[in-house]
């Protein structure tokens, strides 16, 4: 098939994701529209990179590209942007997989509204369950089409608002290569957030999108997930990627007020975060200087810490 009739790439970015990639990669492969998929090894240390080849070998529209060391799915999301021409983008995670139609019916939709992004709200289940068991990342009830704008997207990814793991920074929309291309955009230097970021900046750029109801991305919840953990510093590097949008020319007042709300958030975890480091680490001079915040942060962490202390108290008290 001549890569110039491939209505979109399929980019899956793989890191020690040797139990799962097979299944990824089939559920992409079985799209009923004309897809490419480029699986990014980011630098795996067990056989992810081996049976995606062993697959390469045989499906002339599945590519892999390697990384010498590892950089986070940014980074390898990127090499696989520069490394293909179909006008869709959409992402796949290498422990999720996606219906045999999916991608074919955000295309038609998107293409027939017009919109640059075009996300499906994302089902969730653990491994093994049915359909039956499945919920929804986003809304619990019929959306239809919601046009979605700079400040409303930032603003639902408060987990304060939405709770952990229900922002919409969390799904997966098929992107319009053309926009990404006009405007220069690509995943930002980023460990967490990245597609937060990306939306985000597009939207502030002036794309059109939209979010529907479900059309088959199955997300499944793994315990032991890389996405569940994190380092300290990737709440740092959120709250520059929203200074950077803050610089940026244009912003409405809205999008303006949506940023600083999110990025007094990343401020907050980030502290507590690093409080938490200090204490395990022993250093009480960087423990004390973590209240060193801005008053909305250093009350938080004060508030923080007094539950802390007092969910300990009573596991004591109780015997724990």
């Amino acid at each position: 098939m001549n890569e110039q009739n491939f209505v979109a790439t399929i980019i899956i970015s793989a890191f020690n994701a040797e139990k799962t990639i097979n299944a990824a990669v089939a559920s992409a492969l079985d799209q009923t529209a004309a897809v490419e998929v480029v699986v990014v090894d980011d630098a795996s240390k067990d056989s992810t990179a081996q049976l995606v080849q062993a697959a390469a070998d045989n499906v002339p529209n599945l590519r892999l590209l390697r990384q010498a060391v590892n950089t986070g799915p940014a980074e390898a999301r990127n090499l696989a942007l520069s490394n293909s021409t179909a006008p869709w983008v959409s992402v796949l995670d290498a422990d999720d997989i996606m219906a045999a139609d999916r991608i074919a019916k955000l295309v038609k939709r998107a293409t027939d509204e017009n919109l640059d992004f075009l996300a499906d709200d994302i089902e969730k289940c653990y491994p093994g369950q049915d359909a039956m068991h499945r919920t929804r990342v986003w809304s619990d009830t019929t959306i239809g089409l919601r046009h979605i704008d700079a400040a409303r997207f930032i603003r639902s990814n408060l987990a304060s608002g939405r709770g952990e793991r229900r922002e919409m920074g969390f799904l997966k929309p098929i992107m319009r290569r053309s926009f990404l291309d006009r405007h220069k955009l690509q995943y930002g230097p980023l460990r967490l957030g990245e597609d937060y970021d990306l939306y985000a900046r597009a939207l502030i750029c002036g794309a059109r999108f939209g979010l529907v109801d479900p059309c088959g991305y199955i997300a499944f919840i793994h315990n032991d997930s890389l996405s569940g953990t994190h380092p300290t510093f990737v709440h740092a590097d959120l709250m520059a990627a929203d200074d950077r949008m803050l610089a940026l020319p244009n912003l409405t007042e809205e999008t303006r007020r949506a940023l600083l709300d999110h990025k007094l958030e990343h401020h907050k975890k980030w502290v507590w975060r690093r409080l938490i480091d200090a204490v395990r680490e022993r250093q009480p001079l960087e423990a004390i200087n973590c209240f060193r915040a801005p008053v909305p942060v250093a009350l938080s962490l004060s508030r923080k810490l007094g539950a802390e202390s007092m969910r300990r108290l009573g596991r004591r008290l109780r015997g724990g």
